[in-house]
């Protein structure tokens, strides 16, 4: 019984590494791509003001 502990414990251990990975591989990039596009656009407040 305790075979199957360790097994189940390298089993969520692995699903928890490539999770790790792919959140660090792929996610994260695109989340700190998509705040670098958002901050180098153009603010239109002051558009907006000048149309009312």
């Amino acid at each position: 019984m305790s075979i199957f502990g360790i097994v189940i414990f390298l089993l969520i251990g692995g699903m928890a590494f490539w999770m790790l990975l792919f959140l660090m591989g792929f996610i994260l990039p695109y989340w700190i791509t998509l705040g670098v596009f958002e901050m180098l656009r153009p603010k239109r407040i002051l558009e907006e003001e000048t149309e009312s």
